[in-house]
């Protein structure tokens, strides 16, 4: 009985702290982000994107992407600095909002810390 209580205490205290530990990278917050690129998200894309990127749905029932969760439409550097600069499917083209060098940033921002690739 005596190690049965024994079993059950320090179990339960190894449990207690094994939550205590990181259980794996943390997810990028844009929120609390103080990166360039954090803040060309906040001001172009998150109204359409959503704060954290998660996408949403229309009121017109059109569902705006998740840029974080795959599967992704557009995979490569190519294909994202394309459609952030061109737009297409109901995006705005950013080429005239955007320089050449926000652009190129926004598209590793989306692959390094919305994607984590």
């Amino acid at each position: 009985m005596f190690r049965i209580k024994l079993f059950v205490i320090i179990a339960g205290g190894i449990l207690g702290l094994a939550g205590c530990f990181d259980s794996g990278p943390k997810k990028f917050v844009i929120a609390d982000s103080k990166a360039y690129e954090a803040s060309l998200f906040r001001q172009n894309c998150a109204i359409c994107h959503g704060p954290e990127a998660m996408g949403r749905t229309l009121e017109d029932g059109r569902v705006v992407p998740n840029l974080r969760e795959g599967p992704y439409k557009y995979a490569t550097d190519e294909q994202i600095y394309d459609h952030i600069a061109n737009g297409g499917n109901g995006m705005v083209p950013f080429r005239n909002q955007l320089t050449e060098r926000e652009i190129r940033l926004m598209v590793g921002f989306v692959k390094r810390d919305l994607r984590g690739k």
